[in-house]
């Protein structure tokens, strides 16, 4: 469980990292937008920009709630990839496809809930999921370790 936990985290970092530079460079948005976005599911739609401006405490809250989720993912993917041999490609492989279905669950299945997300469903959100569920594989693969 431990490894799934520490993949997720570092799968969410990177995830965010590359939200919040993607974002404002390639989507001509604010790099606060996403942390703000991952903030309303426990503050409310009124945290959602304009402004997408820094704030310490949304920005906080937006981090916990992403890691927090980042995690489980991380747990959820172990106890699968635990099926899996032990090949490094495989459980890369695995990442993206865990990646994508993350994106279709969060931006089109929990639209109903968080009808905010259904702005961010562009190339980015996609390519960040990606991203995340291929190092949540090398993760995996790099510990040699399921769970």
């Amino acid at each position: 469980m431990k490894t799934g936990i520490v993949g997720g985290l570092v799968a969410g970092l990177i995830f965010v990292l590359v939200e919040m530079i993607l974002v404002p460079t390639v989507g001509g948005g604010s790099a606060f937008g996403p942390p703000r976005m991952i903030a309303a599911i426990a503050m409310g739609e009124e945290v959602l920009p304009p402004p997408a401006t820094f704030d310490a405490g949304i920005f906080t809250v937006g981090m916990l709630v992403h890691f927090a989720l980042s995690a489980v993912l991380g747990v959820i993917f172990a106890l699968f990839i635990n099926r899996f041999q032990r090949v490094f490609a495989a459980k890369i492989g695995a990442g993206l496809v865990f990646g994508l279905l993350v994106y279709l669950v969060n931006f089109y299945g929990l639209t109903a809930l968080y009808p905010w997300f259904e702005m961010a469903r562009n190339a980015i959100t996609i390519v960040a999921h990606l991203i995340f569920g291929g190092v949540l594989g090398w993760w995996m693969s790099a510990k040699s370790v399921a769970v």
